[in-house]
């Protein structure tokens, strides 16, 4: 994820100690150090970025969108999603301040984090893709320009 200018890059070590670690790159500096820990602690599944923050799916129990507030350095939920409208595991793609959430089968559910404020609550915007008869999982959801 690029955010305030810098990459951000989630690595795992697996293995008998299972680790999670995020690192950043400062392109300005040309150097690397470990991202914060708190950060890190709740970027469990596929990220975006949305008008410079950080939104993150945790598909950990049910589906919730996340969002890294700067300010108080910690995660805050968005909302939860109906397992009805979204079959995990979902990755995300961001087009302007919609979250396009696509899960197996090519179920899609649009977020529009324009009309969000801190509450999901009524702002589906789609939902699926009608007489679609697919059960393949999505490996990856990328929006690269519009």
């Amino acid at each position: 994820m690029v955010l305030d200018g810098k990459i951000y890059s989630l690595c795992g070590l697996y293995g008998y100690a299972s680790r999670v670690y995020g690192v950043v790159y400062d392109p300005l500096h040309d150097t690397w150090q470990y991202a914060d820990a708190d950060l890190v602690s709740g970027w469990r599944g596929p990220a975006v970025i949305v008008d410079g923050d950080f939104y993150v799916l945790d598909q950990s129990s049910g589906t919730k969108l996340m969002m890294w507030d700067k300010q108080k350095r910690e995660w805050v939920a968005v909302g939860r999603l109906s397992a009805l409208l979204t079959r995990p595991p979902c990755r995300l793609a961001a087009i302007g301040k919609k979250i396009f959430i696509v899960g197996k089968g090519l179920c899609t559910v649009v977020v529009d984090i324009g009309q969000t404020g801190n509450n999901v609550e009524g702002v589906l915007v789609s939902s699926s893709i009608p007489g679609l008869d697919c059960q393949d999982e999505i490996i990856s959801c990328t929006c690269v320009s519009i």
